[in-house]
Parts: structure tokens; C-alpha cells; sequence
């Protein structure tokens, strides 16, 4: 009898009705302690006294739940309440195999890659000692983003020590011993051995396997019945139709390999099976790849056989003779062949070497969030930005940095194309899908020049496997490359931090919200970082980035300097103190030096040593190409901008930067273009609109100055700052509308400053500039100093600020506040 919706066993609430078979009922349930949907498995009541039935289905509860991979449904618990038994498990969204054989046709790339997926399920299976014994359609779930499960294992059979268990319980159950003489299973998927009731192994899998297989590529069974004698006789005496002809010939090898009635010739394992598969995939790919560049080469036609005389000779004569001539030919033939076959081995070795040590750069893409949930995100980011860290700390490749790799995020380009934006020899690209705790990566790397693929592999995983996975990727992309590492930069790549899954999780996070920079949601990496914190003590990433929220904020006065600088300096020595080789460290610790203590040496010296440890962290080279700028340092400045540029090409913000160190050089017109090229790359990128306007200024184009801050304002969500700005410049000119500017944003900073709310004093020092008023201008300005934030080196070098230069009062604030050289 079914149950009826609302209906309660445990804290497991009944929605609806699955489906229903021999070994239980189904439904759709809630479980309120943990608020999440799941499936409940219920044995029917006129079975709960059946101890065969009884045991068979805490058999599947105790098989499935002893396995552990994305492509094996998840068992939460077997419980019981009253008289009813079952078992809780995952909710999977999706259709069964068999639904989908009915309903939509399944092409060869999808049939193959399901096949993979049953078999990577059974290779877990096999080698925890369990043999499923009823593979089929029906117990195959295929989820809307492609993610396979294996259901079902209610006729699971324990083999080698995991059959000491069953042994020991059939001693006093005699049910089981009967059954281990029954035939169990769904006939048409099973095995010659299975069907004669002989004993079994993993290889009946591997049989019923390639039954499914055969099914997925033609519709049909490979050993049809009407009755199921007729089933059991074909399976034992009959061969199945061929494929059809467009069915690849190597997979009709494994499908035929994985069909032999004697178990002795069939895959001998499920794993050498999963092999087979996934190299038939890679080819067809690569395959496919070469027709879509039209790079597919063609036969050329033979050409026609010479003509031979034949002279009348003695039929001794003739057989010798020929025997003769085709002796001479088959000789030369073989030699040439031979000359060729060394010639080509000689290539291909050089030509492999030669590859190989070619491959001295990367571009490392945001991984693709297959998963369906935004929440997934800083997962996929956050793990293509760890590779790409940990890669950039090798000395010898060149890894192109996050803001430029990140501008392909959700766009299908080739590989080709990167290569030549980026200027790299490979590209990796990667799909993420994560259903609960399970984790499933598949990477490609790709020949940049050619297209072609180099490498791919699918990593499944439990989420709480995530660092090692992490470590693991690193190190075999790193192989691929064919890079010749020390062993101390194999520690440097594969290294942890910790050993916290959760703890990295959090990090992860908090980078998610730190690289969103001045956007909504900044603030929310302080607390991830610190969540890592607590989780992880010992964690120095996590201090290092709780060292860049608080050096950021305060550079930028978004926090109180003075309050916030002390805790940045904290939290990078901490990080220090527990691993100093982490490049990331110096730069915070180089801005507290700077901006708090305004001690340059140090900084310098902060700065290098960053260097000097991860050469491709584009983020210290352009901080410190700013630094050199406010000392001077003008052509190392430039010298190190570049460098930042070179890692990271597609970055608004570097290339922004790049823009600022010539328009405080006094360079407009490069300026200019910089500003220009910037903007190209991001049309919204706020700074190079503002900069784009001072040096616009600068070079007396007031009409494109006005413009431009416009632009600027509204991008800022100031859009009725950028109507009083284009209102009154239309009305009464230049000075007149940077004049009405500057006193709405005063009245604005007044307001905020009523408000109890933090207002950095260079912000005043800017308006009253704007205004002319030198001595507003000059008290703010005492002020900003006090603050420690970063602008005093702007408005020490800034052309903007060049009307209060000529005033005494400027050079005797800069030598008494340790902003010379």
C-alpha cells in the first residue's frame, strides 16, 4: 500500500511517489532536520517479514553507502519507523536511462561519455569488493547537466574479504545460502554466467555493460527474446547484429571485447575497460577538433601501376623470375621503408623535444560553472585562480595573470585565439560540476598554436577531497607541460597551506569577494578570510588575505587608516611567521611600510623580495611600479608597469595604472593612448575614464575632459553629480562646471560626515582644490597626511594638484612627513 502525501517516518515528511519495484517503493520526501530533499527507498510492509527481502535491502544501503564517487548515489541512512524499513538517500533531478532511450536518440559523444561515467562508478565498486550484478537502463540516472548515477544495488554480491561478512552471516541465515544458488538480476543485461546461475565476478558488470552500451548505440537489444528462455538461450549461444557502420570501429572493438561469453576473454577489469573509453573519447575529440579547422587531411589517390612485360618463358622460369624481381622490389621497398621509419622517428623526437621545451607559457581559464547554482562560483574561480598561483610561482613558466584570463569567463573562444591575445604557447580550459559533495573537474589543455589537444582528464571527487585534488592538478598539468622541476619547486607547486578543506573553502571565498575590488561585496571577504582563520589557525593564505582587505581599505581610505593600517601589519606578520615564502605577504606588508610608516627602504625591500619569490604576481609589479612613480624612479617605474602588463595584458586596471605613471610624467599624449587602449579592453573601467579627463585637461581639449568625468560619474552611480557637471559647463564653461562639481561633492561629504560616517580628508583636499581655495585646501591636506592613506603620494607627484606646488607650504609638509626620497 502506498503512502499517502504528508505522511511522516521520522523526520522524513512524504511529498510523492517516485515509482515502485521489486525491492521497494520510492518517494519524494523532505527531511526537516537538515531542510533538504531526498529520496526515500520504503521496503513494503508485506515485506518487512520476509528475511530475504528484509536483507537484501540492507544489502544495498550497506554496499552503496561503503562507496564514495560523484557517479554512485549517495545513501544518507536506513532507518525505520513502526513497521515500515527504508532507506534515505540523495534527490537526483533527472531521467533514468531507459526514459531517455525512449524519449530522445543518444548520440555517439553522449552514449560514450555515459558509458565512462558507469564505468568509473564500477571501478569504485570493483575495488571496494562489489560486484553490482543488475547494470541496467532502469537503474542508470542521468541528470539534466549530464552527470550520471548508478543506481540500485539491492543485488550487490560481496567478493574476496568482503565476503568474509556474508560468509559469517549465512552461517546463521540460511536464506542467504539459498540465494547464492538463485539467478538474480534482469535477464537481458545479464552475463553467460550469471544467466547459468554459475558463480560470478566483477566481469559480469563488465558483460552487462557492454549490453547497455550496444543498446545506447542501436536501439536495440543484442540478444533479443520473446520469452526469457529465448533471452537466456541467445545470451549463451548467439552473437549480436554489428553495429551500424557510422558506430566507430574501436568502440565495436570494445563493445565486442566487452561481449565475449567466456569471462576469460572479455576486460579483465572494468578499469582497462574505462581506459579503452576514455582514449576513444580523447581521439574522437581530437578528431572532431581537426574537421571544425578544417585541418583534417584527405588520402592522396594511388597512382596507376606501371606496366610489366611479361616474356614466354618455361613455368620454372617464370616463378623464378618473378620470385626474382619482386625480391628486388620488396628488398628496396624495406629499405626505404626502413630510412623513412628512422628519418620519421628522428623528427618526432627532435620534434617532440623541441615541443616540449617550447611550452614555457600558459593561460590557465576561468573554469565553467556546469553546476546550474551561482553559489558554485567561487568555486570554479577560485580554483582556476589557486592553479594559476601555484603556477606562476615556477620560475620557468609564464602564467598569464587573473584579470586577463578572467576576461573569457562565459565565452566560447578557441583556443587559437587566446594564444595569439595572450601571447601563449597552451591554454587550459575547465568545467566544474558539483551536485552536494560531489565534485567533477574535467580539464583540456590545448596546443595554443594548433588547436590541438595536448591533454584531458576528469577528476571526480567528494568536496572534502578538494585540496588534494587541487594539488593534484597542479602537479599533473605541470607534467603535460613537460616542465623539469627541482624538487623544491615541486613543494612550491603542489603545496597546501592546509589541511583544512573548509578552511580553503572559506579562502576561496573570501578571494571571490576581494577580487570584486570596489564593488558590492568586498567587505564580505574580511569575513571569509577570518572564517579560514578560525577554522585553520595555522593558515598563512588566509592572513595574507586578511592583510590585503585591511591594506586596501586603508590605501583607499574605505576604512579609517589609523584603526585599520595596525591590523594589516598583524595579520601579515602572522602570515609571515608561518610560511615565508609566500609572495602574496610582501605586497600588504610593503604598503604598511609605505603608506603607515612611510619608510621606502623597507618597502623596497618588501617589494623585491615578493619579486624574487613568485617573478610572474603581476599585482606587487604594479604595485610597486606606483611606489617608484611617487619617488621619482620614473623609467623603473615604467620598467615594472610593463612587466605587470606583460603577465597580465587584458587587465583594465594594470593597463590604467600603466595610463596614471605617464600622465604624472607629464607624458599626455601616451597617456592618452593608454587610456584609450584601456578602454578598449573594458569600455566601463572607472579610472581610465577619470584619467582620460585630467590628461584631456591637460592638453586644453575641455570639451573631452567634461565628457569623459561624465562618463566617470555615472559608471560611479553619481549620475546627477554628471548632469550638474554637463549642465553647467554647457551653461557657463570649463571652470565654472568643475566649480559647481566640486561644491555638490562637498555638500555630499558634509552630509555624510553628519552622518557619523568615515570621509577621508583627501577628498575634501580634492574639492577645495578644484575650487581654488588654497587654504581649505591646505588644512584638509595636513589632515589626509595624518590619515596615512595613499594619496599624499598622489598629490605629491599628481599634475592635477600642481596649483598648490608653487606654495611653500607643500615642500615643507612632504619633507616633514617622509614623503621624499
Amino acid at each position: 500500500m502506498s503512502l499517502s502525501p504528508a505522511t511522516s517516518l521520522g523526520h522524513y515528511k512524504i511529498h510523492s511517489q517516485l515509482g515502485a519495484g521489486g525491492m521497494g517503493e520510492v518517494y519524494l520526501a523532505y527531511d526537516v532536520r537538515l531542510n533538504r530533499q531526498v529520496a526515500l527507498k520504503v521496503l513494503p510492509a508485506n515485506l518487512v517479514n520476509n528475511r530475504t527481502r528484509l536483507y537484501r535491502f540492507e544489502q544495498e544501503a550497506r554496499a552503496t553507502s561503503a562507496l564514495n564517487h560523484p557517479n554512485i548515489i549517495t545513501i544518507h541512512e536506513i532507518g525505520s519507523c513502526v513497521d515500515t524499513v527504508f532507506i534515505a538517500m540523495e534527490f537526483i533531478e533527472g531521467e533514468t536511462l531507459r526514459n531517455k532511450l525512449k524519449t530522445t536518440r543518444v548520440e555517439i559523444e553522449e552514449a560514450l561519455d555515459i558509458a565512462i561515467q558507469i564505468a568509473a562508478a564500477l571501478d569504485v565498486a570493483h575495488r571496494s569488493g562489489i560486484v553490482h550484478r543488475d547494470i541496467k537502463p532502469e537503474n542508470i540516472m542521468v541528470r539534466e547537466d549530464g552527470l550520471v548515477k548508478v543506481l540500485d544495488f539491492g543485488l550487490a554480491k560481496l567478493t574476496e574479504k568482503k565476503s568474509e561478512d556474508v560468509d559469517s552471516e549465512a552461517a546463521t541465515r540460511p536464506e542467504i545460502r539459498t540465494e547464492a544458488k538463485m539467478i538474480l538480476g534482469t535477464v537481458a543485461y545479464m552475463s553467460p554466467e550469471q544467466a547459468r546461475g554459475l558463480p560470478i565476478d566483477a566481469r559480469t558488470d563488465i558483460f552487462s555493460l557492454g549490453v547497455v552500451i550496444y543498446e545506447k548505440l542501436s536501439g536495440r537489444l543484442p540478444f533479443p527474446g520473446e520469452t526469457t528462455n529465448d533471452m537466456i538461450a541467445a545470451i549463451l549461444k548467439s552473437e549480436p547484429a554489428p553495429l551500424d557502420e557510422i558506430t566507430p570501429p574501436e568502440l565495436q572493438r570494445i563493445v565486442r571485447k566487452s561481449l565475449q561469453k567466456k569471462a576469460d576473454e572479455r576486460y579483465q577489469t572494468v578499469k582497462d575497460l574505462l581506459i579503452d573509453l576514455k582514449n576513444l573519447k580523447h581521439d574522437l575529440d581530437f578528431t572532431a577538433k581537426l574537421e571544425r579547422s578544417g585541418k583534417q587531411t584527405k588520402a592522396e589517390p594511388s597512382k596507376p601501376a606501371q606496366d610489366q612485360s611479361i616474356h614466354t618463358t618455361s613455368s620454372a622460369e617464370y616463378i623464378a623470375s618473378g620470385i626474382r624481381q619482386y625480391m628486388g622490389v620488396f628488398t628496396a621497398a624495406l629499405a626505404v621503408l626502413l630510412l623513412g621509419a628512422l628519418g620519421f622517428g628522428y623528427w618526432f623526437y627532435k620534434h617532440r623535444s623541441s615541443t616540449a621545451s617550447q611550452i614555457e607559457s600558459i593561460a590557465v581559464l576561468p573554469f565553467q560553472n556546469s553546476s546550474g547554482n551561482p553559489d558554485v562560483e567561487y568555486l570554479s574561480d577560485g580554483m582556476a585562480e589557486s592553479l594559476i598561483n601555484s603556477l606562476s610561482r615556477l620560475p620557468k613558466l609564464n602564467v598569464k595573470g587573473r584579470s586577463s584570463v578572467f576576461r573569457y569567463k562565459g565565452k566560447e573562444v578557441e583556443a587559437q585565439t587566446i594564444g595569439a591575445d595572450l601571447n601563449v604557447q597552451a591554454v587550459l580550459m575547465g568545467r566544474i560540476t558539483l551536485r552536494g559533495d560531489d565534485l567533477i573537474l574535467n580539464l583540456s589543455l590545448e596546443d595554443a598554436r594548433t588547436g590541438n589537444r595536448i591533454w584531458g582528464e576528469q577528476y571526480n571527487r567528494k568536496l572534502m577531497d578538494l585540496l588534494l585534488l587541487q594539488g593534484e592538478i597542479a602537479h599533473d598539468v605541470s607534467e603535460k607541460l613537460r616542465l623539469r622541476l627541482t624538487g623544491t619547486e615541486q613543494q612550491r607547486l603542489t603545496k597546501q597551506g592546509t589541511q583544512n578543506s573548509e578552511a580553503y573553502q572559506a579562502y576561496l571565498m573570501g578571494r571571490f569577494y576581494w577580487n570584486k575590488g570596489l564593488a558590492p561585496g568586498f567587505e564580505k571577504s574580511r569575513e571569509y578570510f577570518q572564517q579560514a582563520i578560525d577554522l585553520d589557525p595555522t593558515y598563512a593564505l588566509a592572513y595574507s588575505g586578511l592583510a590585503d582587505y585591511y591594506g586596501f581599505a586603508s590605501a583607499l581610505g574605505l576604512l579609517p587608516p589609523n584603526e585599520n593600517w595596525p591590523k594589516a601589519e598583524a595579520a601579515a606578520n602572522k602570515a609571515l611567521a608561518l610560511d615565508n615564502t609566500l609572495a602574496e605577504t610582501y605586497n600588504p606588508l610593503a604598503a604598511v611600510k609605505l603608506y603607515y610608516y612611510r619608510d621606502w627602504p623597507a618597502a623596497e625591500r618588501y617589494f623585491r623580495r615578493g619579486i624574487e619569490l613568485n617573478p610572474n604576481y603581476a599585482e606587487i609589479h604594479a604595485h610597486y611600479a606606483s611606489s617608484l612613480r611617487s619617488f621619482g624612479r620614473n623609467e623603473d617605474a615604467l620598467v615594472e608597469i610593463q612587466r605587470s602588463v606583460e603577465l597580465d595584458p587584458l587587465s583594465p586596471r594594470f593597463n590604467s595604472s600603466w595610463g596614471k605613471i605617464l600622465f604624472s610624467i607629464r607624458q599626455y599624449d601616451r597617456a592618452i593612448d593608454q587610456f584609450r587602449k584601456t578602454l578598449e579592453l573594458d569600455p566601463n573601467e572607472v579610472m581610465a575614464h577619470e584619467f582620460l579627463g585630467y590628461a584631456y585637461e591637460q592638453k586644453g581639449m575641455q570639451r573631452e575632459a567634461i565628457a569623459e568625468w561624465s562618463k566617470a560619474l555615472t559608471l560611479r552611480g553619481a549620475s546627477e553629480q554628471a548632469s550638474t557637471l554637463e549642465r553647467a559647463y554647457a551653461a557657463s564653461g570649463f571652470e565654472h562646471a568643475i566649480g559647481a562639481l566640486a561644491q555638490e561633492q562637498l555638500a555630499q561629504l558634509n552630509e555624510r560626515m553628519k552622518h557619523g560616517k568615515y570621509v577621508p580628508a583627501s577628498d575634501y583636499v580634492t574639492a577645495y582644490t578644484r575650487l581654488g581655495d588654497k587654504e581649505q585646501a591646505f588644512a584638509w591636506l595636513n589632515r589626509a597626511v595624518d590619515e596615512r592613506t595613499g594619496f599624499v603620494f598622489e598629490i605629491k607627484i599628481s599634475p592635477v594638484y600642481d596649483r598648490l606646488r608653487d606654495d611653500s607650504r607643500f615642500q615643507d609638509l612632504l619633507q616633514h612627513n617622509g614623503l621624499m626620497p
